[in-house]
Formats: C-alpha cells, sequence, structure tokens
C-alpha cells in the first residue's frame, strides 16, 4: 500500500461514510442532520480531489484504484439508508434508493465474479456524472430533512391551518419560507427529482456494464 495525500483523502472519505450514520447517534436533531450534511459533502469533495491529486503527481497507485470506488459506494448506502429511514419511507424516495442499491449490488458482484477480467469494467464518464449525481441529491436530500424536522419543532402538533392562525395571532413564529413555499417542501423536491435523476443514471450504467461483461457470462 503507498500512503500518499490522494490515498490518505479517499481512505478519510471511507471513514466518513459510516460517520453520517454515527452523527445521528451522538447528536439531536437537527444538528445531527447539519453535521451529517457538513461531513457528507465535505467528504464528496474530497472524491474530486483525490482522484485529481493522483494524477497531477503522478501518485496513481493500485491501492487507490480499489479505494475509490469502495467509499464511493459505501458513502452512498449508507446515506440513503440514513434519508430513508429519516424520510417517513416515503415511496418517491423509496423506488430510485431501491434501484441505486440493486445496481452497486449487482455491478460488485459483477466484478467479483469476474476476477482478473474486471479490468473490462472500467469507470466510464457516464458513471462519474452518475456518482456526482447521487451525490448532489444526497445533499439536498439531507438539508430537506433537516428543515422538515425544524418544521415539525415550529409546528408544535398543530396542522398547517392552526399554525397559520397562530402566526397570525403572534403566538408563533412564521415557518421561514422560499418564495411561496417553505424551504423544506423545496429542498426535498429538488431532491427527489435529483435522486430519480441519479438513479436513471445508475440503472444506465449497469446495463452498460453488464453488455461489457457478456461474452465472458456465456457458457462455452
Amino acid at each position: 500500500m503507498t500512503w500518499n495525500i490522494p490515498n490518505v483523502l479517499t481512505l478519510l472519505r471511507l471513514l466518513a461514510a459510516p460517520g453520517v450514520a454515527v452523527m445521528f447517534l451522538y447528536f439531536q436533531r437537527p444538528w445531527a442532520d447539519w453535521f451529517a450534511l457538513t461531513l457528507f459533502i465535505g467528504a464528496a469533495i474530497t472524491d474530486w480531489f483525490d482522484g485529481y491529486l493522483a494524477r497531477l503527481w503522478k501518485q496513481e497507485s493500485k491501492f487507490g484504484a480499489m479505494l475509490d470506488p469502495i467509499a464511493d459506494k459505501a458513502m452512498v448506502v449508507i446515506a440513503i439508508m440514513v434519508i430513508t429511514g429519516y424520510s417517513g419511507m416515503n415511496p418517491w424516495l423509496i423506488l430510485p434508493a431501491t434501484a441505486i442499491l440493486f445496481r452497486e449490488v449487482f455491478v460488485s458482484g459483477l466484478r467479483e465474479y469476474l476476477g482478473h477480467k474486471a479490468g473490462l469494467l472500467r469507470v466510464t464518464k457516464l458513471a462519474k456524472w452518475k456518482t456526482t449525481a447521487q451525490m448532489v441529491a444526497i445533499a439536498v436530500l439531507f438539508l430537506g430533512t433537516g428543515l422538515e424536522y425544524l418544521e415539525g419543532i415550529a409546528l408544535r402538533g398543530m396542522t398547517p391551518e392552526q399554525y397559520a392562525l397562530a402566526v397570525e395571532a403572534g403566538t408563533a413564529d412564521p415557518i421561514r419560507t422560499c418564495g411561496g413555499r417553505d424551504c423544506a417542501a423545496y429542498a426535498t423536491n429538488v431532491g427527489l427529482v435529483l435522486i430519480w435523476v441519479a438513479a436513471m443514471l445508475t440503472l444506465v450504467t449497469g446495463w452498460d456494464y453488464f453488455r461489457k461483461s457478456l461474452p465472458y457470462l456465456r457458457d462455452k
């Protein structure tokens, strides 16, 4: 193993993946949401820097090439698990999340089966865009869950109509809005659109990898 800055960044990203879930064990919400969001964004940024620095400083290594996709998958899988749990099992989130998890497991199994021929399944530009789309979508969804929790605290068990009357009476503070709607709804809806886009890219790249591996899956 070669220990250089790019590989250390990749290792830190791998360790940050379970750290996202740990935030919800040791901190109260919404602080857990903000810490998880910050940790996830910081780890996602290293995904670009480790590869860039490795190429710039000519420090590319087999260890880094092996660890990089594992760190990416760990980040995405764990973050999706946490968000799905705190989203109230929203079916519009569960469906794309299932597609993403299915593809990641399928491609990982495919690489394992191909063994030394797994080099045929090189990471494509579309796969890199897929990873970027996943991470952006997850970051926005983390923002949405945090804002929704704050909104729930503000409502204090009241219906939206009762809350509107309480705001008019001056007994409750108004929920911060973004235009004509509350910010939580905007963040969640944008995150859901992005996760669907990421899921479609995920399935397309999964099919591309499967198609490339077909010649090695046929019986002689």
